[in-house]
């Protein structure tokens, strides 16, 4: 069990959680990653030849103020609980919150380190202290493999992150390793989603076993309680069970 005092970005803002019944998020969850798995590597290495982005070190986007929160798969939680704990935080915007007001997450998210951009806990100066041991995400990072209206509303594959925003672009990149990379996205996207789909099976089985259920008007009023410096307890989904933590909004 742990206690956190988390940044003013997180777990003020009211979220309308979904109330489609578990059983069918899992299928909508399965059927993506079943979309996944039939995207041809060759296409998303084709997309990445084509772009052509490197990093060119400006770490804008190890900042909340350009991304927003970075979720962590599981064996990257366990590399920070050993390297730094004090790095980690639960992901904001919990799934779910049952009649008692006790909110329930799917995983861990990287701290900030609370200055204006909100630096990553593990940037210093403007480099990476761990880029040796970077996470998933940050390894493939601007690059995604996922499905996501646009800003008409139509659902689409996405295969970048902050285009023409940071970065070099048209730079010449080898074949093989546009290969290599494409392969390690769609790895990680099936792992986010097998993340999420055990969550939700996790979760179905343990509100049924202890008699919860999501209640949103708690979730919102724990919220504004939480805004107003009230503690509160979120159970985070770690390893196939749930963490008990403590927040408490800084003063």
């Amino acid at each position: 069990m742990t206690e956190s005092h988390i940044p003013d970005h997180n777990y003020i803002v009211v979220v309308v959680v979904s109330l489609v019944p578990i059983p069918f998020q899992i299928i909508a969850l399965t059927q993506e990653r079943n979309s996944l798995f039939e995207y041809p590597p060759d296409r998303l290495a084709g997309i990445i030849s084509e772009l052509g982005f490197r990093c060119n070190n400006c770490a804008r986007c190890c900042t909340h103020e350009f991304n927003g929160h970075v979720f962590l798969l599981d064996h990257d939680v366990t590399t920070v609980k050993i390297m730094d704990p004090d790095a980690l935080e639960p992901a904001p915007y919990p799934e779910f919150c049952d009649q008692n007001g006790i909110f329930y997450v799917s995983g861990y998210a990287l701290r900030t380190t609370g200055d204006a951009p909100g630096s990553c806990w593990f940037l210093e100066k403007g480099r990476c202290r761990i880029y040796d041991q970077r996470f998933s995400i940050c390894r493939i990072y601007p690059y995604m493999l996922h499905r996501e209206p646009d800003e008409r509303g139509r659902i689409d594959w996405r295969q970048l992150s902050g285009l023409n925003e940071h970065g070099d672009y048209h730079q010449d990149i080898p074949k093989e390793e546009c290969l290599t990379l494409a392969r390690q996205i769609k790895e990680y996207e099936n792992a986010i989603l097998t993340q999420q789909i055990s969550f939700l099976e996790f979760m179905e089985e343990y509100f049924t076993k202890h008699n919860l259920r999501h209640v949103q008007k708690v979730y919102d009023d724990r919220m504004r309680r939480f805004s107003k410096g009230e503690p509160v307890t979120v159970m985070v989904y770690y390893a196939g069970e749930l963490e008990e933590n403590h927040l408490v909004k800084p003063g």
